[in-house]
């Protein structure tokens, strides 16, 4: 009887604790939420959304940072999804363990770590100065999408170990090859849960400053890049620039708020957008 009332009392404080948790991040996301918007939908009009910036960054708004931000975003995982895709493949599928499969997946975990700024001096190092790309959309990119790799392959890695062993084992069954197996049978039946890591890698992306501001993002250009070649502004460098190094911080606070929370709702809709494909992708499987 005792043991039973010690049990459910036990339970009951668990339980409690993980409600608190769950409140309290709600309250968070809540307070942190409120105040950018608080602060900065005094900002938010059709000029600010659809100008260029002017005056010293003080009016206008902020077209070219949304349309580089975009660009930059996608970019990263045009490169970093085939990448971590085919890797997961590799060391779930085909690498058959050992020694140097664990020393592979430790790097990786390891590189998940590294901190931003330090991929930024990478790029910097071997995508603007070593491949002379310059300052540009292309090494922006490429960098970002090493930023989020071992997102990306962590989450592909996952997602193929959760298809059944039956499906690879039928397969095999009925004359396919390996790689036949993998391609028509594991692949489609992992690839929704991999557009999961896909979202995530989108919106770490979307929000770094350290990657590319010594790569691709710069004070100000007064045009919207055409070529991969091409410097761009984007929303968190753009954020940092008012905030720290321009010349009318606080002429500019209510920008730098409403910067934030315009790139919020950017990667909500980035968000948004991959969720519908990966849903729809899961009901045609």
């Amino acid at each position: 009887m005792r043991s039973n009332f010690a049990r459910k009392r036990n339970q009951f404080i668990a339980f409690s604790i993980f409600r608190a948790a769950i409140y309290l991040n709600v309250v968070a996301l809540a307070v942190f939420v409120g105040f950018i918007a608080i602060n900065g939908i005094s900002a938010i009009s059709w000029e600010f959304l659809t100008q260029h910036p002017r005056r010293s960054m003080t009016e206008g708004g902020i077209w070219p940072c949304i349309v580089g931000t975009v660009y930059i975003s996608l970019g990263s995982i045009l490169v970093a999804f085939p990448l971590g895709v085919g890797t997961a493949i590799y060391l779930n599928e085909f690498s058959g363990g050992g020694r140097w499969t664990r020393i592979i997946r430790m790097g990786i975990i390891n590189l998940a770590g590294v901190p931003s700024v330090v991929y930024g001096l990478f790029g910097l190092a071997f995508f603007v100065l070593y491949l002379n790309m310059g300052v540009s959309l292309l090494a922006g990119s490429l960098t970002l999408g090493v930023f989020i790799l071992p997102l990306i392959i962590g989450s592909a890695e996952e997602a193929l170990r959760n298809v059944p062993q039956s499906y690879r084992e039928a397969s095999l069954a009925l004359g396919a090859t390996k790689w036949q197996t993998v391609y028509r049978m594991v692949l489609p039946a992992a690839l929704p849960s991999m557009l999961t890591g896909m979202i995530l890698g989108v919106s770490r992306a979307a929000g770094e400053t350290a990657p590319i501001m010594f790569t691709a993002a710069v004070f100000y250009t007064g045009k919207i890049p055409s070529s991969i070649f091409d410097e761009i502004m984007a929303m968190p460098y753009h954020i940092y620039v008012l905030a720290t190094a321009g010349t009318h911080i606080d002429q500019t606070r209510h920008l730098q708020y409403g910067t934030a929370l315009t790139l919020m709702f950017l990667v909500l809709g980035l968000n948004l957008a991959a969720i519908l494909v990966r849903n729809k992708l899961q009901r045609r499987l």
